[in-house]
């Protein structure tokens, strides 16, 4: 198992994986800038050349309407390397026909192998991010989609330089130089491609309805079936309507407002995209390897705000032009615009890989691959719609570009906060993640080890503070139902949060036996379910910082569903203002020592079957030790 996100490019498992999707991207857009190359190559006025420019994309993305609903269906049905394979072979076929175009200098061969390349990508894509919860663990997720996000980012980027020197190196032998690098490119990626090890299909029995339209239908029904992977799903087409109208309004932008060309157009790009690879890879270091749903409130709000600020930067045109990137370096105003593109990008990936993450650990994996066409489906309709947003605002409104960005960043924040006010668990955690981050340095042993990928467990811990499910929840990479007291469970005001969170109220047998009742019948029914469940058999918060001895209820619990019982054990949170140290006066103040050390510490599973009360007990006696 990789205890770094980096430690996954060392591993069989991650790497041919990585390396093929990576190729993939690059040559997708060393084609695509290859040809806007032959457009200037052959002379084509400007016209023409916007024609093609504009029907280009449109062809690539067409495929993704028609065929996403097919390309799920198969996604789950083969062995996942053997479709890699299968596809990395059809681009091979399909950069033969667009090489044939280059040295043709055909516009219309190009133009048929584009959308057969968009067939192609349309087929790779359930693949893409499904086969993820198939090799990596739950802990894994985040940084391996940060790792998959930073190389597409760099790939579009180092493809679209590559593309674009071409023609300008190879100058008269730019046609055949072209058609040369794609195939090239495309035989390596298949190559590459054969070292994916086996990954068993996740629905082998899946009968394919050959008909991709109500299938695309069923895909998009299956993304909106559970409400946090719907709004996660909504979330990563907003990501693309965002990203679409940026990126395209950068060449007019550089040109305009920052008085450069296709050079500084290109460097604004490379800022973005940088700061969208670093975000992307920070994730897993500000998620302590779990899926932190959390980060995403954080990059609605970061890309808000730098998009705002962007408009603040430069809302006039520029007073020069003809500007390289070191001449715009040199002007008044030039670092607050390169931050503000650098940290877009940065919260952007802060935003889109903990949506992918949840989309992965949240859908079963018979349904993944369909999962993810209806996602591509809804994404791609948000591309279309952010072009036709930009070019109308503009041509329509007589919005500016700087116009355009603060109405972009006042619409993020809308659609943030209309996505986060339907499903709260979003902002919640966000919350929660800031709090436990500001105030606590949380160190986590036994917990990957221990705590099950997949299926139902129970877990027992001590209580020491009305903290304890946000420090446990920072822990462990899955979502946990937690057992609380009724009466907190019911605080006006509170209980919104604690419904949203799932929670469980429970009392005891002679405050209320109707609650006590349900609350064992929802256990069940979690369990039951293949959840994870925690209790604090102690019954209440520690009221001298020592465990108390654990109640029956816990064995119950396990005499009606045996499953494996992962002890663990709480230490540093004795010191924290929602303990019972101090009277409840003395409560009200901040943490003795801010960034308290705080550790959560799990023990191996221990059958259902055999697990007592009192041997639960000392397992977390001896976890926690004489640390409170």
């Amino acid at each position: 198992m990789a205890h770094n996100q980096f430690e996954l490019l060392k591993q069989r498992r991650f790497l041919p994986y990585f390396a093929t999707q990576s190729l993939g991207a690059f040559n997708d857009n060393v084609y695509r800038q290859a040809i806007i190359g032959l457009l200037f190559y052959l002379g084509v006025n400007l016209e023409e050349r916007t024609l093609y420019t504009n029907l280009a994309p449109a062809l690539f993305i067409l495929p993704y309407f028609l065929f996403s609903g097919l390309a799920g269906q198969i996604a789950e049905k083969l062995e996942k390397s053997l479709l890699v394979r299968i596809t990395t072979m059809m681009e091979i076929g399909i950069m033969s026909i667009a090489a044939v175009g280059f040295v043709l200098e055909s516009l219309p061969v190009l133009l048929v192998a584009l959308f057969l390349t968009g067939l192609q990508s349309t087929l790779f894509g359930p693949v893409k991010y499904s086969i993820l919860p198939s090799v990596l663990k739950p802990e894994e997720l985040t940084g391996g989609n940060g790792l998959v996000e930073m190389g597409t980012s760099m790939s579009i980027l180092l493809g679209m330089i590559f593309g674009g020197l071409i023609f300008v190196i190879a100058g008269e032998q730019g046609p055949e130089a072209a058609a040369f690098a794609i195939v090239a490119l495309a035989i390596t990626g298949n190559l590459v491609s054969r070292a994916i090890p086996r990954v068993e299909a996740s629905a082998p029995d899946l009968k394919i309805n050959w008909n991709p339209f109500p299938e695309s239908l069923k895909a998009l029904r299956l993304a909106r079936k559970q409400p946090a992977v719907r709004n996660a799903v909504l979330g990563v087409s907003w990501f693309w309507f965002v990203g679409t109208v940026l990126t395209a309004q950068l060449p007019t932008y550089a040109e305009l407002h920052l008085g450069g060309g296709s050079t500084l157009y290109l460097f604004c790009f490379v800022l973005f995209s940088v700061g969208t690879g670093l975000g992307s890879l920070l994730c897993e270091k500000l998620s302590r390897r779990t899926v932190e749903i959390g980060l995403v409130p954080l990059g609605a709000f970061g890309m808000t705000a730098f998009c705002v600020d962007l408009y603040f930067a430069r809302t006039g045109l520029s007073a020069v032009s003809g500007l390289d990137v070191q001449g715009f370096i040199a002007t008044a105003g030039s670092w607050r615009i390169m931050a503000d593109l650098t940290l877009i990008g940065l919260f952007a990936g802060l935003y889109i890989v903990p949506l992918f993450a949840l989309v992965q650990s949240r859908t079963p994996k018979g349904e993944l691959s369909r999962v993810i066409a209806g996602l591509n489906i809804q994404n791609s309709f948000f591309i279309v719609m952010a072009a036709v947003a930009g070019i109308a605002v503009q041509r329509y409104l007589g919005w500016s570009i700087p116009e355009v960005f603060l109405a972009l960043g006042i619409a993020n924040a809308v659609v943030a906060v209309f996505i986060f006010s339907l499903v709260p668990e979003f902002f919640l955690r966000f919350v929660a993640w800031m709090y436990v981050t500001l105030f606590y340095r949380v160190t986590i042993e036994g917990v990957e080890e221990n705590v099950p990928d997949e299926g139902a467990a129970l877990l027992v811990c001590n209580h020491v503070s009305y903290m304890d499910p946000l420090a446990i929840s920072a822990a462990v990479p899955r979502p946990i139902r937690f057992v609380m007291y009724y009466k907190i469970f019911n605080v006006p005001g509170m209980n919104w949060v604690f419904r949203a969170y799932r929670a469980i109220p429970i009392a005891g047998s002679k405050e209320d036996q109707a609650v006590k009742d349900a609350a064992f019948a929802e256990i069940h029914e979690a369990l039951a379910a293949g959840e994870l469940v925690c209790i604090f058999p102690e019954g209440g918060l520690t009221k001298d910082g020592e465990i108390a001895a654990f109640r029956a209820g816990v064995e119950q619990i396990l005499a009606r569903d045996p499953v494996p019982v992962v002890p663990m054990a709480l230490t540093g949170l004795w010191d924290s203002m929602w303990s019972k140290r101090d009277s409840r006066l003395g409560r009200l103040r901040v943490p003795r020592r801010l960034r308290a050390a705080v550790g959560v510490i799990a023990a191996p599973p221990v059958p259902g079957a055999s697990a007592t009360a009192a041997s639960l007990e000392a397992i977390v006696r001896r976890l926690r030790g004489n640390r409170p």
